[in-house]
């Protein structure tokens, strides 16, 4: 029997995903040294940073909470967002924070 009601911890768990679109290499070789980090010239190339949240019995689920531009916002949500998985109930945390939120590869079943 699955079941449905109880702590939205006991479901969820919270990550937090950097996606840079960077297409720059991250090392570069020589012959004289093993590797060193490349000049970077980011120009138009755009960092961006995803809070999640992933079920625990099917770690496929995955649905996109918040994007965020820079990291702090990012982690400062992530705290927040981690307060209420711990105080809200299942169905309290995916009505407040998931139910429009967008779906990854499955959704919300």
């Amino acid at each position: 029997m699955v079941r449905i009601i109880g702590n939205a911890d006991e479901f969820w768990r919270l990550r937090l995903t950097r996606v840079d679109t960077t297409d720059g290499l991250d090392f570069e070789w020589h012959d004289d040294i093993l590797y060193r980090q490349p000049d970077v010239d980011h120009g138009d190339e755009v960092e961006f940073f995803h809070v999640e949240a992933v079920r625990l019995d099917d770690p496929d689920v995955v649905v996109r909470v918040a994007t965020f531009d820079d990291a702090n916002g990012a982690r400062a949500f992530l705290e927040e967002l981690k307060d209420a998985l711990i105080g809200m109930t299942k169905s309290q945390f995916e009505s407040a924070y998931l139910d429009g939120a967008e779906a990854g590869d499955t959704g919300i079943e």
